[in-house]
């Protein structure tokens, strides 16, 4: 078996051992760091260094899936990153839980750039979206990588918008990299793979499983100087995120949100608990030590250029009136209603064409946001 087979084979070997201990296998690696002599080493050798026998058993008969991975990696043109290659980031590999290996698709050497990480609600408002676009925009712009989960809603919408912006974009999966999930950014999936990079710690074949993605949460937070929260709800993933880049030693912000929203409850949390408050991405970068004056002008962050829109035509005056009700926070029917004194079947026909107009949003509960 030639050198690289072999060097994959074992690893792959030791990814599918059921109980392999990352401490064990990283002070043995310390000792012992050729992987293939590792796995083939007797059994009185690993049992000595920690291993326990059905680890043991599992490292000297290999599981079928072994070779679909490699396969698999051949026809991806995947590539395994263990801990111990100089090609592993040097900022994840100091935690003491960091993966020992990594399954990576794309561009390996972004590992090595500033990166830093926008993560948010999988449900947010269209204004949250736009929010989170254009502050990865102008991240990308700056020269830095962003980092995120590739899950729906915020983290899709930042790997999109470095992407659009010219910059590049790392994405933790929390499966194997043979499934994309969810299904629905298999196009972003894609381009990842081909303009930036796909990571993951778990076997190609791995499928989606609550439990590896706070497991996934820790790689984005471990691999960026700095988690950046838009919209977050209690209890939700991107929490998770942030409270442990707070354990990692990284910067966390949040961007805040009207107290009376559930999607802002997560990041006021944070900025209670000292997260830095920020509205852009030029309240971001002096605090993990991007200089703009010293990058390369093309990397600056710059304003978009100035385009004609068309002028907005004069509402009348029963709608200036249901806008002023409205307002920024989420509010129903009823409310409206009572604040406006309209008739209820106007102010529902009026705010159907104002969502039309994009100037108002439905939102879960039957409930209706103004966001322009």
């Amino acid at each position: 078996m030639p050198a690289d087979r072999a060097q994959d084979h074992a690893w792959l070997t030791v990814l599918r051992a059921p109980g392999v201990r990352s401490a064990v296998l990283r002070r043995a690696l310390h000792e012992q760091p050729d992987i293939a002599a590792l796995v083939r080493a007797s059994a009185a050798n690993l049992r000595a260094r920690g291993f326990d026998d059905e680890c043991i058993h599992a490292l000297a008969h290999p599981a079928p899936e072994v070779e679909h991975d490699l396969a698999w990696l051949a026809h991806a043109g995947a590539r395994l990153l263990p801990i111990n290659d100089p090609a592993y980031p040097p900022q994840l590999a100091a935690l003491p839980d960091a993966p020992v290996l990594l399954v990576t698709r794309g561009d390996v050497a972004l590992l090595g750039r500033p990166q830093l990480a926008v993560v948010g609600s999988r449900q947010p408002t269209a204004a949250g979206r736009r929010l989170a676009s254009a502050i990865a925009a102008d991240l990308a712009r700056a020269g830095l990588v962003l980092t995120s989960g590739l899950a729906r809603g915020i983290d899709a919408a930042a790997h999109e918008a470095a992407l659009a912006a010219g910059g590049t974009t790392i994405a933790v999966c929390g499966t194997g990299l043979a499934h994309c999930y969810p299904a629905e950014n298999r196009a972003l999936f894609e381009r990842i793979a081909h303009e930036g990079l796909l990571v993951s710690e778990f076997a190609p074949d791995a499928p989606a499983r609550a439990a590896h993605f706070p497991r996934r949460n820790r790689i984005i937070s471990g691999l960026a100087r700095g988690v950046v929260v838009v919209e977050a709800a209690e209890g939700s993933g991107s929490l998770i995120t942030a409270r442990r880049a707070l354990d990692q030693g990284r910067e966390v912000f949040a961007v805040p949100g009207s107290p009376l929203s559930p999607q802002s409850a997560g990041c006021l949390a944070l900025i209670r608990e000292g997260a830095h408050l920020v509205r852009d991405a030029a309240d971001i970068l002096p605090e993990i030590g991007v200089c703009l004056e010293n990058n390369p002008p093309q990397n600056q962050l710059v304003d978009p250029p100035i385009t004609a829109i068309p002028t907005p035509h004069r509402l009348d005056k029963d709608y200036e009136i249901l806008l002023d009700a409205l307002g920024f926070e989420p509010a129903s029917i009823d409310d409206l209603v009572d604040r406006t004194g309209l008739a209820a079947g106007s102010v529902a026909s009026m705010v159907l064409i104002l969502e039309l107009e994009g100037s108002v949003e439905t939102r879960p509960g039957a409930l209706f946001t103004r966001i322009k």
